[in-house]
């Protein structure tokens, strides 16, 4: 008798043959590739309602509708990346066009770590391939779509995060190893978002060796009832699987069972593969799991061929230190919309930040200037300096118009590009205009 899957549930592969940071690097093509054996090993898509979907190739309006490639396209992204970002783009269509239920791109090169403007590659993440398609769905179906997504990698999402930290339609989740202890150093509890978005930005840093009970307590009681507020349109789970107990580059101890119960509770309506590098002794169960409980079917006998029910059990300490940060993100998510915004980010005028950001895929080192400015009808413009070390491209401005701007704030960004492109201090000056859908550049 033929099982059906209880949730039509639609899968992009595409494991990039051809694209690699080196050849023993641990982000290479057999991270996929086993887990593509254990798919038709377990015969998942004989399953009725489980297809495979080929992906498409992203195109270059895609990339610059949200990403400031520096100098351009063509210097940052090659075709590897592009149809990354297409099998993410066809997850979402064919959630979109109502053609399956839910989507799971397991898809390389990875995203997460992309901010807004690239200057190359970082947390080996060129462009982001969930914000990519996030935008690519805003553009076709709405801007007012409201998108959750909640990463479960073990590094802190900074590049999403960066690219939608002042974005109030789209609330960003994400579940970490704890900053101080592994890369990217980010992602801490006191971290809510930008001036037009506080508190949509909620960071849940896990202490390392945290467990299944950990992962699962913080969905319960905090990731749940946000989202049950928020009332997100579309869930998005940027599916790393770094967490587990296997991984050579981490120190979690979560189990695939872990993942499918997540998956299974969250109800994500898209997955989008993150890192992971466990590749033989975790993604194929991990992945395996989630398909299932994306599906709706049982998932209680995946397991990991060294799994025993003792990886389950998490220190005391631990399950104290979440219980805290889960009550303290709590009551941030309850005042959010209480707060003096003008007196939280101490300008009446703009909010600035400097940050130093360091690209270790590509050895190179940014220095970024943002200004947002603080508008009581709109999220508010922002201005983006940036110069990179080592680069022949000196320094750049790029002027983000979002969604939904204000019309006085508006004319402000197009005022400040003719500026910025009268003073000789730029080398490069940008205008991305996402109601327009389109990016001006003056070299």
């Amino acid at each position: 008798m033929r099982i059906n899957a209880k949730k039509k549930l639609g899968l992009i592969f595409f494991p990039a043959f051809d694209w690699a940071i080196s050849p023993t690097h641990p982000e290479r093509e057999e991270r996929l590739l086993y887990t593509k054996d254990q798919i038709l090993e377990e015969g998942i898509l004989d399953i009725g309602g489980i297809r495979e979907y080929n992906p498409i190739i992203a195109s270059k309006e895609d990339v610059e509708r949200t990403h400031i490639c520096v100098p351009d396209i063509d210097n940052i992204v090659t075709m590897p990346h592009l149809i990354s970002a297409g099998g993410a783009i066809k997850a979402g269509e064919l959630v979109m066009e109502g053609e399956v239920d839910k989507a799971f791109a397991i898809i390389r090169p990875p995203g997460h770590h992309a901010f807004q403007v690239v200057h190359g590659a970082r947390g080996f993440c060129t462009i982001n391939n969930e914000a990519i398609m996030v935008e690519h769905l805003r553009q076709r179906y709405g801007s007012d779509l409201k998108i959750a997504f909640v990463d479960t990698d073990a590094h802190h999402a900074d590049g999403t995060q960066n690219i939608y930290y002042n974005d109030p339609n789209v609330l960003h989740i994400s579940l970490h190893q704890d900053g101080r202890t592994l890369y990217p150093g980010t992602g801490f509890v006191d971290d809510l978002g930008g001036p037009g978005a506080y508190g949509r930005t909620i960071n849940l840093p896990l202490p390392p060796n945290t467990t299944d009970e950990g992962l699962l307590y913080s969905l319960d009681n905090l990731i749940l009832p946000i989202l049950d507020d928020f009332k997100p349109d579309l869930v998005i789970n940027a599916a790393g699987q770094d967490n587990h107990y296997s991984d050579p580059l981490t120190n979690m101890s979560i189990s695939a069972q872990g993942y499918a119960e997540l998956n299974a509770k969250l109800d994500p309506d898209l997955a989008i593969l993150q890192g992971g590098y466990s590749i033989e002794a975790a993604l194929p169960y991990v992945n395996v799991g989630i398909i299932l409980a994306m599906a709706g079917l049982d998932y209680s006998q995946i397991k990991e061929p060294d799994y025993h029910p003792s990886i389950k059990k998490q220190s005391p300490k631990i399950t104290d230190t979440i219980k805290k940060d889960v009550e303290k993100l709590l009551k941030a998510w309850e005042n959010k919309d209480k707060v003096d915004i003008q007196k939280k980010f101490n300008s009446k005028d703009y909010y600035t930040t400097k940050r130093n950001i360091y690209y270790d895929t590509a050895n190179i080192t940014e220095n970024q200037e943002v200004k947002i400015k603080i508008c009581a009808d709109c999220a508010g413009l922002m201005i983006i300096d940036s110069v990179a070390r080592p680069s022949s491209h000196g320094k750049i401005r790029a002027i983000i118009i979002p969604h939904n701007l204000c019309e006085d704030c508006c004319n402000l960004g197009y005022q400040e590009y003719q500026r910025a492109k009268d003073r000789s201090q730029f080398k490069i000056v940008y205008l991305q205009d996402k109601r327009k859908d389109e990016l001006l550049s003056f070299k």
